[in-house]
């Protein structure tokens, strides 16, 4: 037997198949392989006008701390979101990113091999987190490229512990409804965990979407619902990495038993409590997303593409069998965008909403591509 054989004998069950979870592609590789500059990165759903212009003065202060731990309870950041979100700050489980807060729960919840229910084309790391504890994961097949509760609700049995629910989801952009949420809860046994992922709510509003439900206000009704959020992206902190979830006292007091001490850094806290009290900036700037997506969608459709309908900050767009060489291409113009096979999406490419100029660019690059590839 090999060395390396024998210490893949040594890797736990849940680990030893898994493969990691892949990001966009950073400007600084593509600079580094092409050589190119002037790149913009449409490939990661964050915010293109960045953080409130407050948070820069508030991690100016935070140089002279950096020698000291951070709070570890995060208590002024708890009490700013409870006061906000009108719940107690026992409610409140804070993360490095709210991926951190995923993983905490699934470990808190799943042993081996109980199982763990996801929608096709959900955000990959609900499979990660489950098989990292070796989970059975069932994956239900999508309605419309959203997340079908009801089929879900079918696939749950009695060794089913976490459901996950993106919403709106990643990478599609879909919604549930009110209605379809409430009667998906109502119907769960006791021994089920739902997770409520509203990592993109924010933006939800602008659209005038009248029956997207706002999980933190079913809390009170449901007792094993957790909402997790983030600072990653409406925010525009997702350089600094904080997220967290909202739950029972019971269930939040069982997460912070496994969350790692000081998850959540100094900058990350300071710099969330600096965000949240921007409301005006953070207003804007989901307006100017609804407005920039409507117009992005309008050119894509123009240029003869299938879209999603999205309420996020991004937008899935189906451009045919060759999406991975469209990929491909775009990089080389300096545009860097997603592609989604591995969301079971082969033919489509997910567009993060960025700056005016920024979507004229995609539109501009996807039209020379599209018009190269027809005459060869």
């Amino acid at each position: 037997m090999t060395a390396e054989s024998s210490l893949h004998q040594l890797v736990a069950n849940g680990v030893r198949d898994l493969r990691p979870y892949q990001p966009g592609k950073p400007v600084e590789e593509l600079e580094r392989e092409l050589g190119i500059s002037e790149i913009i990165k449409l490939a990661s759903n964050e915010n293109p006008r960045g953080a409130s212009p407050r948070v820069e003065n508030t991690l100016r202060d935070c140089a002279n701390d950096l020698a000291r731990y951070p709070d570890g309870s995060g208590f002024r950041l708890k009490t700013q979101l409870s006061a906000q979100l009108n719940v107690l700050p026992s409610q409140l489980t804070l993360g490095n990113g709210s991926n951190d807060v995923l993983d905490i729960i699934t470990r808190c919840f799943v042993e081996s091999r109980q199982g763990v229910v996801i929608s096709e084309h959900a955000f990959a790391v609900y499979g990660l987190a489950a098989k990292s504890v070796d989970a059975n994961l069932a994956i239900v097949p999508a309605i419309q490229f959203g997340h079908d509760l009801e089929a879900m609700r079918e696939a749950i049995n009695l060794d089913t512990r976490i459901v996950f629910i993106a919403n709106p989801n990643n990478p599609t952009g879909t919604y549930v409804s009110q209605g379809k949420v409430e009667a998906f809860l109502s119907d769960l046994p006791d021994h089920v965990i739902t997770v409520l992922d509203e990592a993109y709510f924010e933006y939800v509003r602008p659209f005038g979407v009248n029956d997207y439900p706002d999980g933190v206000a079913l809390l009170t009704r449901f007792p094993n619902l957790i909402v997790t959020r983030t600072f990653s992206k409406a925010y525009g902190l997702a350089a600094l990495r904080v997220g967290y979830a909202i739950a029972t006292p019971e269930i939040t007091e069982i997460l912070n038993r496994v969350r790692p001490p000081f998850n959540v850094n100094s900058m990350g806290l300071a710099a969330a409590e600096t965000a949240l009290s921007d409301s005006d900036f953070i207003s804007q700037c989901v307006t100017e997303n609804a407005e920039q997506l409507f117009q992005l969608n309008q050119a894509l459709v123009d240029l003869g593409l299938t879209t999603i309908p999205s309420v996020a900050n991004f937008i899935c767009v189906q451009v045919g069998s060759n999406a991975s060489k469209i990929y491909e291409l775009m990089l080389t113009e300096g545009v860097i965008v997603r592609p989604v096979g591995n969301y079971g999406l082969p033919e489509h490419l997910r567009i993060t909403v960025g700056l005016p100029s920024e979507n004229q660019k995609v539109i501009a690059t996807l039209r020379k591509i599209i018009s190269h590839l027809a005459e060869a």
